[in-house]
This record gives structure tokens, sequence and C-alpha cells, in this order.
């Protein structure tokens, strides 16, 4: 696997992001997947607002549909579930903001459903995928690594169960997030800081089942797990959950 970050420029509200992809990325072969960061997406939408003009812990209410109360951090964090991601403040960041918060993506599926559309026709694809990435970090462990906050164009689950190990042993829960590892490389590559590569070209790519299709409801629901059957629900379920806004 070949993972290629791609320097832009600086994106502003506004920007066509598409028109920057096609300027700063010449040629993209088949079977390939495209990462791009969840910051540029909404920023180009105008998801920001400048500090100062909203109180950021407001802001989280208004995106998070679950948060707790930021006090019961020592951080003044809030932890919250935001399109079934667990993630701190909604997604909502300051960095590489220039003096704004910068919110998720307004509909982050719609979005990468129309990059990808744009990269079958823009570069005469049949196979290839999109994720749109961000940062989170683990219980217990310093350090974020990437994740997908939405994917297209390939099947987010490799579901191995069922399958036997090297000693006969039957697979019984393993299902590879492949979106999530994918995204994980891209985010190494494209740095967390000042490089300025919010795109990532990833290629030579093995174990990927692409689609010539945007993912159904149904195939996205899948990776989402019920607090009932989660293994974290022990600690998940004592939470000090309040509800935010309600997503469709």
């Amino acid at each position: 696997m070949l993972v290629t970050p791609v320097k832009t420029p600086i994106i502003k509200p506004g920007d066509d992001l598409l028109a920057i992809i096609r300027q700063t990325i010449p040629t993209i072969p088949e079977k390939s997947v495209l990462a791009v960061t969840s910051k540029i997406v909404a920023i180009s939408e105008g998801r920001v607002v400048p500090l100062g003009q909203a109180d950021k812990h407001d802001l989280v209410k208004q995106e998070a549909e679950y948060y707790t109360d930021p006090h019961s951090s020592k951080y003044n964090l809030m932890l919250t579930v935001n399109l079934n991601h667990l993630v701190v403040n909604a997604g909502i960041d300051e960095s590489n903001a220039n003096d704004h918060y910068v919110l998720w993506p307004a509909d982050p599926q719609q979005a990468v459903n129309q990059i990808w559309q744009f990269l079958r026709a823009e570069y005469n694809l049949k196979e290839v995928g999109v994720i749109l990435t961000d940062s989170r970090s683990f219980p217990l462990e310093w350090g974020v690594i990437g994740m997908s906050v939405a994917h297209c164009g390939f099947k987010e689950l490799d579901d191995r169960r069922g399958e036997t190990d090297l000693f006969g042993r039957k697979i019984v829960m393993v299902q590879v997030n492949v979106a999530h590892e994918l995204a994980s490389a891209a985010v190494f590559e494209m740095g967390e800081v000042a490089e300025q590569q919010p795109l990532c070209l990833i290629t030579d790519v093995k174990n990927v089942a692409f689609q010539s299709r945007v993912p159904t409801a149904e195939e996205i629901q899948q990776s989402h797990i019920e607090l009932a059957d989660d293994l974290y629900e022990p600690l998940l379920k004592n939470a000090q959950w309040q509800r935010g806004r309600q997503k469709s």
C-alpha cells in the first residue's frame, strides 16, 4: 500500500474543493482511495464560527447528539456522540482554523458521496473510494489517531467471522473496519499540525471491496452498535449523557 499526502493551497470558506482536487491531483489510478480531511470540507462549506462570536460549549450542544457536562472533565472538554462516533467536543476544532471554530461538515455522507461521484467522472474511474477523515483519542492512552467520519465507494466492513485462525479456532467477532484502517494510515502521512496536506491518495490497496455506487443506509448502519451490544457498554451506560440536537 502506497500512501501519498497531497499539499494544497490554504482552504478558505467558499472555495471550490472539487476544483482544488482537480488542480492538485493530476491522475488517480483505478482501485485507489482518496482521503480528505473533514476540516477542509467543512471550511469550504462555510461551517466556521469566529472565536468570540459563540460559546464553544453551546456549539457542541448544538452539534452533538449526546454530550457530557464540560465541568465533569478536568480539561473542560465534552465527551460527545456525533453521527454515532464517540468524539471530543463533537469534532469541533480550533487548530488551523484562523481564529475560528470549525464544525464537522453539515452532512458528511453527502459530502463524501459528492467527491466520489466527481472522481469517477473527472478521472474516468470505475473503482475508487473516498474517506472523510478526522482524528480522535483513545481511553487510557495519550495521542490521536486517524478515523473515518464517512466513506464511499467500498465496503466499510471486512467480515471475517466464520473463518478459522492458524490453529483452527473459529473466528466469532472479528470484523475489520476498512475505512478506519485506511484513515489511520492517511492521517499519519497528512500530519496533524502545519503540514498543509489535507488530501492523501492511497494506492496499491489490497483487501478493499470496491463498489460502483454510494453506500446504502443499511450498509452505513451495519457498522453502528447499539449501546446494549457495545463492548464498552459498562462504561458508556454510566456516563451522564445529555441530549443535544437529534439528527435523522
